[in-house]
């Protein structure tokens, strides 16, 4: 399309000069981009903690009506406050992303809409209403349902959390591997309900960040339970949250490193790129190792690692489930993507995949060594007396989302340059008459907005996690420090 401002070509100079309209195209794609990955990766921060901390505060409850002790409501309370926090902020970050589908990335919503739409209506209009609508029965239902009737409203707000998880995640994986549909007048069309909702990607996706939010959840509580004991407070109240969180945390955890490694063999299959980025391994190899530091080798002009730390086989065991498994190279497949789609550059940003993949492992292996240690001590009655312990055990209470960050990353970035596999590239994805001004003015609001909510969410997380849980009246409790005692 050309446009005229009355002068003729010459005149304008390198105005339309075809170069510059890339770049310009280019830079509006990036910020595009940047601006989702800023309201993603910030929403996300929210989203394991609700998915994790609600069932503890259901088991929580649950224990209370099962034994009549009244220091599981105490801790139903304490932890419940939490709980809603995490939620009503998350909420409000999350409603930004349903908008800027149509905003910023109209061409992707014609060309997905008559398929993505539909998980993320059932999403919105059935999941979130049940978890929100059930979750305000359980804050206004104290004394005014019964309280088997009450408790059930909590883990049905439960369910509805993990089924709107379950829904966003059905959307996200037609964009990792598209099933049920057809092209019809250059448009996907869902051909079958049961299929994209059965995909194998969603299935492996959804289990996979079940997982990881209960492990957000468990660390939240036990760091919470650590900060107090660290301090000489309620050691009475906050064993027992600690036994559960622990109960909770040390199986999830050791478990989802595992799930994780098996879902990189389904990732192989699907996305063989993104497992070979996530190893900056650009030649085919057998009984391939996995670098565990590498400097270098990260461009197609630096192939070769100056220095690399490597475990023999292990990527091969990590991309076919076994640990002579051939693993195709990033050279290789790029040649594979040009014979099937055309010439172009199909590899992804291979460094920022390659550290994603370790930050995610570390974090993970991190909390998990963490919870098995922090298990032993409490067996052994000696976590209460070890406060170089219980300090590190605030401090991992963090780092499932370290992990669960980088896994996002590794996800989404290893699709590259798709937005959705095979079918639409990124660049060819944004909403055309959206330029550069207003976005990044849009995006500089959006920034200092989240940078206001995180400080008020850290604000009102440490403010309330850090008092004394109300007594069984709805007193405040003793203030005074609470002796470090054995069990």
């Amino acid at each position: 399309m050309r446009v005229s401002f009355g002068l003729d070509d010459a005149a304008l100079g390198p105005v339309f000069d075809p170069a510059l309209v890339m770049l310009v195209s280019a830079t509006t794609v990036d910020l595009a981009r940047a601006q989702f990955a800023t309201t993603s990766l910030y929403h996300f921060l929210f989203v394991p903690l609700t998915l994790g901390l609600g069932p503890i505060v259901a088991i929580f409850q649950t224990l209370w009506r099962r034994t009549g002790d009244e220091s599981w409501l105490r801790l139903t309370h304490f932890f419940g406050t939490l709980f809603l926090i995490n939620f009503a902020i998350g909420v409000a970050t999350g409603l930004v992303q349903e908008f800027e589908f149509g905003m910023n990335w109209s061409v992707y919503s014609k060309f997905v809409g008559n398929v993505f739409g539909a998980p993320l209506a059932i999403e919105g209009l059935a999941a979130f209403f049940l978890e929100s609508t059930f979750l305000g029965l359980w804050i206004f239902g104290w004394d005014r349902l019964s309280p088997r009737l009450h408790l059930a409203t909590l883990w049905i707000a439960v369910a509805g959390t993990w089924l709107s998880a379950y829904f966003i995640l059905v959307a996200n994986s037609f964009m990792q591997d598209p099933v049920g549909y057809k092209i019809e007048n250059g448009q996907a069309v869902l051909t079958s309900v049961s299929a994209l909702l059965s995909s194998r990607w969603a299935i492996y996706a959804f289990v996979h960040t079940i997982l990881a939010g209960l492990t957000c959840g468990a660390a939240v509580v036990f760091g919470v339970c650590c900060w107090h004991f660290a301090r000489g407070r309620n050691a009475e109240l906050f064993r027992p949250a600690a036994k559960v969180a622990l109960i909770v945390l040390v199986p999830v955890s050791c478990f989802n490193m595992w799930f994780g490694s098996h879902f990189g063999i389904l990732v192989t299959e699907l996305q063989p790129m993104k497992i070979s980025a996530a190893e900056a391994q650009w030649k085919d190899c057998e009984e391939c190792a996995f670098s565990l530091f590498q400097v270098g080798g990260f461009s197609e002009s630096d192939q070769t690692p100056a220095f690399s730390i490597e475990i023999p086989g292990l990527l091969s065991y990590l991309s076919t489930g076994s640990f002579k498994g051939e693993v195709t190279g990033l050279t290789e497949l790029n040649n594979q993507y040009e014979r099937q789609y055309g010439k172009g550059n199909y590899l992804p940003p291979v460094e920022a995949i390659y550290w994603s993949m370790r930050g995610m492992a570390y974090a993970g292996s991190i909390v998990a060594l963490v919870s098995l240690v922090g298990a032993f001590l409490f067996w052994k009655r000696r976590l209460e007396r070890l406060k170089w312990f219980l300090w590190i055990g605030v401090v991992t209470s963090f780092v499932p989302f370290v992990a669960t960050t980088f896994g996002w990353l590794l996800t989404e970035l290893g699709r590259q340059p798709w937005i959705v596999q095979g079918l639409l590239k990124t660049s060819n994805a944004n909403s055309p008459a959206v330029g550069t001004t207003w976005l990044v003015i849009s995006l500089a609001v959006f920034v200092s907005l989240y940078v206001m909510l995180g400080v008020l969410d850290i604000w009102l997380m440490r403010r309330y996690a850090g008092r004394d849980p109300s007594s069984p009246a709805g007193e405040p409790g003793e203030a005074s420090p609470t002796p470090v005692v054995g069990y």
